[in-house]
């Protein structure tokens, strides 16, 4: 039986002239007219929608919106699509087992289907879910990350240390894929701290001459703590010069200063999209990678698109998904809000704030809207809080709903537990604008509830509300 192998199986000199890496993207695309731009993303578009139509799933929601195949001729009609989230997916799994039905790898006979590579997500709000690769899909989203690497410094001597995890989650895979295929530095994949305890990723560190980490920066900051408690100082002994991570609110002063002073870049993306936006060496705002994604803002509310600098849901359309899992008007529920000035590089592309919240992890508390993400910046304006964080949300008899934060502090504080708490509450109280309850306790006291070890993204809201119709 013949069949084509991953290189072969789509066209590579093609995938490189669409979604540039380098000079070729910073130094052309991303500097090109805005009119240049949007024809490229309107004649992407229009494959993905083409292949949308032959899918199950774009078949049973577009026609049940009302939409025809004339209605959509283009990126200017792409408010006509309806959005849908996760939520979706997930009933398209629970009816069409075991991989749903909003792909399409089983179009072909199998001595020509396309490479298919299989990944689910972490599950971080609830079961995980099955995300489908084509080759060249896969490679798009390795590229993007080497792209925003480089962009933002990565150098072909520099020595990265990954913490994103492996299993079936897709990050520490095509993380290890963007370093070995796009970029000539040498790649540590040790993981969580599960697949690889933190001392010996501090070993690793040291004895490898890691000058680069990449990862969720919850962990990288323990790390730095557990450097410390081995006699090692971060910055001297582990000259680690840049850290590439998802900062989100997290406070760069803190995170900089733990690690003897490193730069710190933050990126963004999503298992589904890939990577959607990230700083250049500028930091002026987020930077969409607008060859491979077309994102949109959008009331949550109304489902109005913004156009100004009001906060609103992430809705991605990722251009490269032209073949197994096509993704068009993907809501993330991950709220961020456009840099409407002009960038300080120059560049054309679109630039976002970086990510605000989630729009489906929010406690509503008094007619105040808090997002238990958007918490680490506050706390971090108190030098008693040792980084990590979860939040608890009941709801008492009466139906009020509260909200208690269970917060690590070191030990060598002078106040008194209860004095503490009251300044973490009023601290909360002052920058929310509604009071919130605060529990303290010692570093590593919310570790089995984060799950911080083991998750690559840590779980932040631990929601005790009883459900609808429950």
């Amino acid at each position: 039986m013949s069949f084509p192998h991953y290189f072969e199986s789509f066209d590579y000199a093609q995938m490189l002239r669409d979604f540039p890496i380098g000079d070729a993207f910073t130094q052309d695309f991303a500097r090109r007219s805005r009119a240049d731009i949007r024809a490229h993303q309107d004649r992407l578009f229009r494959r993905c929608v083409a292949r949308a139509w032959e899918i199950p799933f774009y078949q049973r929601l577009w026609t049940g919106h009302g939409i025809k195949h004339t209605d959509v001729n283009g990126l200017d009609d792409i408010t006509r699509l309806p959005i849908f989230d996760k939520s979706d997916l997930m009933k398209s799994l629970a009816e069409y087992p075991p991989y749903g039905d909003y792909h399409g790898f089983d179009k072909w006979p199998l001595t020509e289907r396309p490479i298919t590579v299989l990944h689910t997500t972490s599950g971080t709000t609830g079961r995980p879910q099955v995300v489908l690769f084509s080759a060249k899909s896969r490679e798009v989203q390795a590229l993007l990350v080497a792209r925003i690497w480089r962009m933002q410094g990565l150098r072909p001597d520099d020595v990265i240390h990954s913490v994103y995890g492996h299993g079936m989650i897709n990050g520490g895979h095509f993380v290890r894929e963007a370093a070995l295929h796009y970029t000539n530095c040498l790649f540590l994949s040790a993981g969580t701290g599960k697949e690889t305890r933190s001392v010996a990723q501090i070993e690793l560190m040291r004895d490898m001459r890691v000058t680069v980490i990449v990862g969720f920066v919850d962990y990288i900051r323990q790390l730095a703590e557990t450097a410390r408690g081995m006699g090692l100082e971060p910055g001297r002994d582990l000259p680690v010069r840049a850290i590439f991570g998802h900062v989100g609110r997290e406070s760069r002063t803190v995170l900089s200063k733990a690690w003897g002073g490193t730069e710190i870049f933050d990126w963004y993306g999503v298992a589904d999209t890939g990577p959607i936006a990230a700083e250049g060496p500028d930091r002026d705002g987020m930077y969409v990678m607008e060859d491979a994604q077309y994102l949109e803002l959008v009331d949550s509310a109304s489902g109005m698109i913004i156009g100004d600098d009001t906060p609103g849901d992430m809705v991605v359309t990722s251009l490269y998904r032209d073949d197994v899992y096509p993704l068009i008007r993907f809501n993330t529920h991950d709220l961020s809000a456009w840099r409407l000035d002009s960038s300080a590089s120059s560049l054309s592309l679109k630039r976002t704030v970086g990510v605000l919240g989630r729009s489906d992890n929010m406690v509503k508390l008094r007619g105040i809207n808090v997002y238990p993400l958007a918490l680490a910046a506050i706390l971090n304006e108190r030098s008693e809080f040792a980084g990590e964080y979860i939040c608890r949300a009941t709801r008492d008899a009466s139906g009020r709903d509260e909200l208690t934060v269970i917060i690590e502090t070191r030990t060598n504080t002078a106040l008194p537990n209860t004095a503490l708490e009251r300044d973490f509450s009023d601290l909360l109280a002052q920058r929310i604008g509604v009071e919130i309850g605060v529990t303290l306790v010692p570093v590593g006291g919310t570790a089995p509830l984060t799950q911080i070890e083991s998750r690559q993204k840590p779980i932040r809201l631990i929601d005790e509300r009883p459900k609808i119709g429950a």
